[in-house]
């Protein structure tokens, strides 16, 4: 297994713990994957942010949830669409977990948002509108991803369709496939 890096690696992570009816040490993840203990640190930290329901026991790491009901994304829209965009997801019934860009140079860039209410988008948007910071879409001419959840897969398809609709998506992944190097092309 030595030799996989970045995306890949990550991704075999996320198929192991997946995989695994009991908890998987660090210790375990690094000798299978021919790195070091803190490699597989920074990776849990950087799949945390796509898998927020990955937690650290004492016997090692979990990954459960309601992954089957979240999709990825990947959208593009003005800055003018930003509230339209958060406030049709929300009103379906869905939470908007993060935006996250690819970028050429830095890699993966991704913050979480978990907006699930007006109130959420309110205050986000007096946030961007404070003019401190741009938004991060910005830095990829407007591409950007979404992980979205909702209670059903029901509610994220028509999350899809309105996406679509309104001309914001270019394409969705399902969470199972976060990590796939096919699903991450570079914009």
């Amino acid at each position: 297994m030595q030799g996989l890096r970045g995306v890949e690696r990550r991704n075999k992570i996320v198929d192991i713990l997946l995989s695994s009816s009991v908890p998987v040490s660090g210790g375990t993840l690094a000798s299978e994957l021919g790195v070091s203990r803190q490699v597989i640190v920074t990776d849990i930290a950087i799949i945390r942010t796509k898998f927020p329901d990955l937690t650290a026991t004492r016997n090692g790491y979990v990954l459960s949830g309601l992954m089957e009901n979240r999709r990825i994304f990947k959208v593009r829209h003005d800055d003018a669409d930003i509230e339209e965009e958060l406030t049709s997801i929300i009103d379906l019934g869905g939470t908007v977990l993060d935006v996250f860009v690819e970028h050429r140079v830095y890699g993966t860039i991704s913050v979480p948002l978990n907006i699930s209410s007006r109130r959420d988008i309110a205050n986000f948007m007096n946030d961007l509108k404070s003019g401190v910071s741009t938004p991060l879409k910005n830095i990829t001419h407007g591409y950007h991803y979404h992980t979205v959840e909702a209670r059903s897969i029901k509610i994220i398809d028509e999350i899809e369709a309105m996406l679509e609709e309104k001309g914001y998506l270019i394409e969705a992944m399902n969470s199972q496939n976060i990590w796939s190097p096919k699903s991450y092309k570079e914009v």
